[in-house]
């Protein structure tokens, strides 16, 4: 009895956080959509991002839930990992990992830790700047101050080197998050397998969109 309630409990976590990931993916996906536009429109890019910026349910309730899914996703993430660590009675003698999972699988929690490190910092960059701007110096409504700001945050070069180094290990992590998450919900059938085309897809064309971003914004500006 106690060991399936601690196998559904188990299950339980699992899903909470695949969930979890998909609402991040969604996030990131909007966000990647929005960034792009800077590349062919300076206007668009600030009408979006000013009504992203203003607009009181984006502000007010999806914003408190997007940094509530990503703790939840992180924290969920640590107490599988070290549940799945204190399961193993023994620890093998020689264990030859490349051989039974991805790189990317195995290292799932070093990745996420860089992912999430990254987070914090753009959360500093970009969320901290925006609320001192708006609430702290309580500046005019400038709408056309968007692009200006986007493209100065990749003027240094070490600034953009990091950037894409963390969107490389962030492409690690969908590699193998975006895939699981779909299992985890239920999607370990022959329409999940072929979704898993398009999570591969995802895991490359986003964050190295990002990247692209970045270097575009650097040398062209």
């Amino acid at each position: 009895m106690a060991k399936s309630a601690i196998l559904k409990s188990s299950i339980a976590k699992k899903v909470a956080m695949a969930l979890s990931g998909l609402f991040l993916i969604m996030f990131l996906s909007l966000h990647f959509f929005i960034n792009f536009i800077s590349v062919f429109s300076a206007d668009t890019f600030n009408a979006m991002s000013h009504f992203m910026g203003y607009n009181p349910l984006i502000q007010f309730a999806m914003q408190p839930i997007l940094v509530a899914g990503v703790i939840f996703h992180f924290v969920m993430g640590f107490v599988l990992e070290l549940k799945n660590r204190n399961a193993r009675p023994v620890a093998y003698a020689k264990y030859d990992g490349a051989s039974n999972a991805s790189w990317a699988s195995r290292n799932m929690i070093i990745s996420g830790l860089v992912v999430l490190a990254f987070l914090g910092l753009h959360f500093y960059d970009f969320w901290v700047h925006e609320m001192v701007y708006k609430y702290v110096e309580a500046n005019a409504i400038d709408e056309t101050r968007y692009y200006h700001e986007l493209v100065a945050k990749f003027e240094s070069p070490v600034r953009t080197g990091l950037y894409s180094v963390a969107f490389v290990l962030l492409a690690l992590h969908l590699w193998h998050g975006f895939t699981s998450s779909l299992q985890s919900v239920g999607f370990d059938n022959k329409i999940g397998k072929s979704l898993h085309k398009i999570c591969y897809a995802f895991a490359i064309i986003v964050p190295f969109g990002f990247i692209f971003i970045a270097l575009f914004h650097h040398f062209n500006n």
